[in-house]
């Protein structure tokens, strides 16, 4: 969430001149969103990919998995290899992909109607309406993924020779057949909207607070002309890496127990303790309990700031290149 979160914080870039053997305005602007969500869901499939094998782990820690809960996220990462070979690293990661796509998109499209909607409507600028557009973009986005991000989770919790699911179908299948169908595929929906509140909304601003102070006080030295647009600024890449890290880490400290909340009742009938983690308030109440915070509520929090920085450096990379090979700026 984080890539999808920094992605779409950019503001939306004035209209290039029409270009020799290209469509005309009007071309343009109508195939606009289309060309928008081919470039975030090409960015965070790629940035999700690359930081494959620490959401597995991730994923694991939180949960206490039996085969992992004695290990950190360095051994993890060499025991799950050995257990399950390496292609176990990247368990679940099709049906992340398949989420990730849509997510990234949905995300983007909404925030900019949502900025634009508080702006006009409510007469709200500056950097708090990008901080609120960016709460309810992430949390529309959430809401239409988060069955795929379910049977992601599960997939990925899943350890060799323990199958319960085959695959993404059967996994749907499953889940709707046993656990209350339609309403089975939004447990832990709850957590994950609070969650994704102060998550997107610090990520939103924080980014276009460092983005917005960067490109005004040190325009050279920070910024650079887009490539297919010399009025547009951009950040220099390895600046844009530094502002989205940023952004995303104060982002997780802030909501990840809302993260290990979800985690623990998005797996549902998978843990053994699943009757007293039925709620968002029964969930905490037990994994505060059994394990305190920082073994508990922030388990696997360093393994977040890990990914940070490689996640953001693929997704923010590949979207740079996406706009400008689609022509977005």
């Amino acid at each position: 969430m984080a890539a999808a979160a920094a992605l779409a914080a950019a503001e939306t870039p004035p209209a290039m001149p029409q270009a020799a053997g290209a469509g005309g305005p009007t071309a343009r602007r109508d195939f606009y969103w289309l060309r928008s969500f081919l470039a975030g869901g090409i960015a965070g499939c790629c940035a999700k990919t690359t930081v494959a094998p620490l959401d597995r782990v991730k994923v694991l820690l939180q949960a206490h998995n039996h085969h992992y809960k004695h290990l950190g996220v360095f051994s993890a990462l060499r025991a799950v290899p050995q257990k399950e070979g390496y292609l176990g690293l990247y368990k679940g990661n099709g049906a992340m992909m398949i989420r990730i796509f849509p997510y990234g998109a949905i995300q983007f499209m909404a925030f900019e109607q949502y900025k634009t909607l508080i702006t006009t409507k409510l007469g709200v600028s500056g950097h708090v309406h990008r901080l609120m557009a960016g709460s309810m973009a992430g949390m529309t986005a959430v809401i239409c993924t988060y069955p795929l991000d379910m049977v992601r989770v599960r997939l990925a919790f899943q350890v060799k020779g323990e199958h319960t699911y085959t695959g993404i179908i059967h996994a749907f299948k499953t889940i709707y057949a046993k656990e209350g169908g339609f309403l089975g595929f939004y447990r832990g929906l709850m957590p994950t909207i609070l969650g994704m509140a102060p998550y997107a909304g610090v990520s939103f601003f924080t980014f276009g607070t460092l983005k917005s102070v960067g490109l005004s006080h040190a325009p050279t030295l920070l910024g650079r002309p887009s490539s297919d647009n010399p009025n547009v600024l951009v950040l220099k890449t390895h600046i844009n890496l530094l502002c989205g890290g940023v952004a995303g880490a104060i982002a997780q400290t802030i909501s990840y127990p809302f993260d290990v909340t979800r985690r623990r009742m998005q797996l549902g009938t998978v843990l053994p303790e699943f009757e007293k983690c039925l709620t968002m308030r029964e969930t905490m109440k037990y994994v505060y309990g059994h394990h305190g915070i920082r073994k508990g509520l922030y388990r696997g929090l360093s393994l977040n700031y890990i990914r940070c920085i490689p996640s953001q450096a693929v997704a923010f990379t590949t979207y740079e290149l996406m706009k400008q090979f689609f022509h977005l700026n």
